[in-house]
C-alpha cells in the first residue's frame, strides 16, 4: 500500500494550540534544547507529573511541559533552515529537519500533562482524546465501550415525542472492536501514540468492505455479504491504529437522500435515519447514518461517499465538518459504487481538526484504483500542516453570481441568504477578500449535468459483485436485486428496474472515454480551474444547502468537476425563522488536490465562528 503515516501527534499539536486558545507571541526568548532535556532525567519534587512526560522538553524552565511551551515553538513555525534567522530559530527543530514545523510542536506536546479534568465523550475531538489516552485518564477500550453504550442506548430509541429513532448504526463490530482498542492500547503502552488515530473508534458507511462486519449497501438482500478483505480507506485506518466500532446506516445503495435501509428488516420494509437535532426530519443522504451517528456522538469520527452531494448534504443537516475529496485522492476499491465517474470517499467530523487527521489517513495510490496514480506529488505530508488560524488573511474567496434562477447559488431560503451574508462578512472579518464574479461561459452547463448514477450504477456494481461480493448472496446483479423482496419499498421497478437495462453501448456513450458524460466532467474541471486561475482565486463559497434542504445545483459543482470541497457549519435558524436551531453549512470549493488550502480556509472560518452546536437529545448517558 502506497499511502502515508502521520508523523506522530502533528494534529495534536495544532489542534492543542489552537483549541487551548494560545496565542504564539511576537518573540519568544530561546531556550536551549540541551538545558531543557538535561532537566528531564526526573520530575520536579511536588509537581504533579504523570510518567513518562515529566519535564522532558520543558522550553520555557518551569519544570513542566504546557501550552506555553507550544507557543514558544510556535512563534517560529515556517522558518527553515535559509532564513536569516535560523540561528534563533534552530533550538526548536526537534525532528531535525531543517524547519520549524506542526511536527516540532507535536514532540513537545507529546509531554503535555492531561489537566483537563475527567474525560467526557460528549463532543471529545480527537485532540483531547489523545490526550486523555497518552495520560491514561481513558483507554482505547474504555472509549470504545462508551460509544458502543452509547450507541445501545439511542440509537434505536425515540428520544423525541412525536419524533423517531436515530437509525444511524446498522451493526456494531462489538468484540472484534473491543479486541482492536485493546491492541492500540497494547501499542501504546509499549511505543507512546504512534499516530493521531491510535485507539479512536471510528464508524464508517456501510458500503465500505470491513472483514469483522457485513457489508450491506443498506440493503437487506445483502445481509449476508462477509466480504473478505477490507476496503483500501479501512486498511489505512487500520493501518493507523484505528478502531473500526461500526457500520454507520445509508440510503440503499446510495441511490436516494430520503436515507432509506432494509438491511436486517423484515421483508418490504425500512427504516428511515432521522436529524438528532429534530427526530422528525430527514438526516439527509446517502450518508445519513454517517452524519446523524457522528453529530450524535456515536463515534468519534465518521467516513461516508459522495456522487452527487452524499457527505455535504448531511454534513449540512447536522452541523458537521464533511470533505469531499478530489476524485484520486483516497481509492475507491473496496467500496460498493454508485457511479465511480463521480463517487469518491471522505471524513465526516465534528470539527476541521478532526476531519484533517482523518483525511491523513485514507489517502494513497492504489493500483486497484487507477485514477489515484494522478496524486502523485501533490499531496502534503499532512493535511494538519494548513491549520492556520490566520488562513484567510489575504486569501480570495468567490461568490458566482449571474446564474439562471434556477441555479442561483445562495437561493431565496430567508434563513441561508442571513447565514452566507453574515459568513461573508466573518470571512472579511478574518482578512479574505470576497469578490463577486460573474459565471464563466459554460458554467450552467455544469451545474445542469447529471449524476452518472442513472446509466453507471447497474455496470459499476456488477465490476464490486464479481471481486467482493460473498457467495453467499444470490442477488448478485442490479437485475436480480430489483426483483428481490428483501429491498426498500417502491424501489425495484421505480429505481433499480430501469437501471438495470442500461446496454453496453449505452453506458459508452456516456461514461466511455469519448461518452458524453466524461467529456462534460473534463470540460467542467477546465472551465473552475481556469476560472479560479485566472482570477487570484483561492476558493469559491456557496452554501451547502437550506435548514433540511438543498440549494439549487449547488451540490453538483464538485462531482461535475471532480474538485474537492469542504463543508464546514456557518450557523442555525433563528427562533423566528422556518425550523428553528436547524443548520445550514458553508462549502468551499478549489482547485484539483487543494485539499489542503480548503481544509486551511474552513479552519480558519470555523475557529471565528465555532457554529456547530450539540445536538442536545443526545448528551451524556446517565451515571450507573
Amino acid at each position: 500500500m502506497n499511502r502515508r503515516l502521520i508523523a506522530p501527534g502533528v494534529a495534536v499539536a495544532v489542534g492543542a494550540l489552537l483549541t487551548c486558545g494560545v496565542a504564539a507571541p511576537a518573540a519568544a526568548a530561546p531556550v536551549a534544547l540541551a538545558a531543557a532535556q538535561a532537566a528531564a532525567a526526573e520530575p520536579t519534587a511536588g509537581a504533579a507529573f504523570l510518567a513518562p512526560y515529566y519535564t522532558e522538553l520543558d522550553l520555557t524552565g518551569d519544570d513542566r511541559v504546557t501550552t506555553d511551551d507550544l507557543a514558544v515553538v510556535a512563534a517560529f513555525i515556517g522558518s527553515t533552515d535559509t532564513d536569516a534567522d535560523w540561528a534563533e530559530a534552530a533550538a526548536y527543530d526537534l525532528d531535525g529537519d531543517g524547519a520549524i514545523t506542526a511536527s516540532d510542536i507535536a514532540l513537545v506536546s507529546e509531554r503535555a500533562i492531561y489537566d483537563d479534568g475527567p474525560f467526557e465523550i460528549v463532543e471529545a475531538d480527537i485532540v483531547s482524546m489523545q490526550a486523555a489516552m497518552n495520560a491514561g485518564v481513558v483507554t482505547s477500550v474504555e472509549l470504545t465501550q462508551q460509544y458502543l453504550d452509547r450507541i445501545a442506548a439511542y440509537d434505536r430509541t425515540v428520544i423525541e415525542p412525536g419524533g423517531r429513532a436515530l437509525n444511524s448504526i446498522v451493526t456494531t463490530g462489538d468484540a472484534a472492536a473491543l479486541a482492536a482498542a485493546a491492541s492500540a492500547d497494547a501499542v501504546r503502552a509499549e511505543k507512546g501514540m504512534t499516530s493521531m488515530l491510535l485507539g479512536v473508534p471510528i464508524a464508517v458507511k456501510d458500503n465500505y468492505n470491513t472483514v469483522d462486519m457485513p457489508t450491506t449497501a443498506g440493503c437487506g438482500c445483502w445481509n449476508d455479504n462477509r466480504t473478505a478483505s477490507d476496503a483500501h480507506m479501512v486498511e489505512g485506518l487500520r493501518a493507523d491504529g484505528a478502531v473500526i466500532l461500526a457500520k454507520a446506516s445509508m440510503d440503499e445503495f446510495a441511490i436516494n437522500l430520503s436515507s432509506q435501509w432494509s438491511a436486517y428488516q423484515p421483508a418490504g420494509t425500512a427504516l428511515t435515519v432521522s436529524s438528532p437535532y429534530a427526530t422528525n426530519r430527514s438526516s439527509g443522504g446517502s450518508s445519513g447514518g454517517t452524519g446523524a451517528a457522528i453529530a450524535s456522538n456515536l463515534a468519534a469520527i465518521g467516513f461516508g461517499t459522495d456522487t452527487g452531494g452524499s457527505i455535504r448534504i448531511p454534513s449540512t443537516y447536522n452541523q458537521l465538518v464533511g470533505v469531499r475529496p478530489t476524485v484520486g485522492l483516497a481509492s475507491r476499491d473496496g467500496i460498493v459504487p454508485l457511479a465511480l465517474s463521480q463517487d469518491t470517499g471522505g471524513p465526516m467530523a465534528r470539527s476541521v481538526t478532526d476531519a484533517a487527521v482523518a483525511l491523513d489517513a485514507v489517502v494513497g495510490a492504489d493500483s486497484a484504483d487507477p485514477v489515484t496514480a494522478r496524486q502523485e506529488g501533490l499531496v502534503p505530508a499532512s493535511y494538519t500542516a494548513s491549520l492556520d488560524a490566520d488562513a484567510l488573511r489575504g486569501a480570495r474567496i468567490a461568490v458566482i453570481t449571474g446564474l439562471p434562477t434556477s441555479q442561483n447559488m445562495v437561493g431565496s431560503n430567508a434563513t441561508t441568504q442571513r447565514l452566507f451574508s453574515a459568513a461573508r462578512e466573518t470571512l472579511e472579518a478574518q482578512g479574505a477578500e470576497v469578490v463577486e464574479l460573474a459565471a464563466p461561459e459554460g458554467f450552467n452547463g455544469i451545474l445542469s449535468e447529471g449524476s452518472g448514477s442513472a446509466v453507471e450504477f447497474g455496470y459499476d456494481l456488477q465490476g464490486y459483485i464479481d471481486d467482493y461480493l460473498n457467495p453467499a448472496v444470490s442477488a448478485r446483479s442490479l437485475a436480480a436485486i430489483a426483483q428481490s423482496p428483501n429491498i426498500a419499498p417502491n424501489r425495484g421497478p421505480s429505481t433499480y428496474g430501469p437501471r438495470s437495462t442500461v446496454t453496453p453501448q449505452q453506458y459508452q456513450d456516456w461514461a466511455g472515454p469519448a461518452g458524453s458524460h466524461t467529456l462534460q466532467l473534463a470540460r467542467g474541471k477546465q472551465i473552475v480551474t481556469e476560472f479560479l486561475d485566472a482570477n487570484d482565486i483561492d476558493a469559491i463559497i456557496y452554501p451547502s444547502g437550506t435548514p433540511y434542504g438543498t440549494v439549487g445545483s449547488n451540490m453538483r459543482l464538485s462531482p461535475n468537476t471532480g474538485l474537492p470541497a469542504v463543508t464546514v457549519p456557518m450557523g442555525q435558524a433563528s427562533a423566528t425563522e422556518q425550523i428553528p436551531g436547524a443548520g445550514v453549512n458553508l462549502e468551499f470549493l478549489g482547485r484539483d488536490f487543494a485539499e489542503g488550502t480548503l481544509l486551511g480556509l474552513a479552519f480558519s472560518f470555523e475557529q471565528a465562528t465555532g457554529a456547530r452546536t450539540t445536538p442536545a437529545l443526545y448528551g451524556p448517558l446517565p451515571a450507573g
